[in-house]
């Protein structure tokens, strides 16, 4: 299942939750800038955690895998 899509007619097909218009990006920039996960979901109630869970799992899976 897939969380995240891309698709050219939805913001120039920037990388943005599935169902949502909200870009992935932005959630890493709330991280990055120090708010929460809960700030986020406040912020973009279109987006589950469910979905946060998986892109920041995804991330650290390919951190790892880079880093091996």
């Amino acid at each position: 299942m897939s969380v995240v899509v891309s698709d050219k007619n939805v913001l120039g097909g920037v990388l943005v939750f599935k169902g949502t218009r909200v870009p992935v990006r932005n959630l890493f920039d709330y991280l990055m800038d120090g708010s929460s996960i809960k700030e986020f979901l406040e912020d973009f109630p279109t987006v589950s955690f469910e979905q946060i869970r998986f892109v920041l799992q995804s991330a650290e899976t390919a951190i790892e895998n880079e880093a091996a």
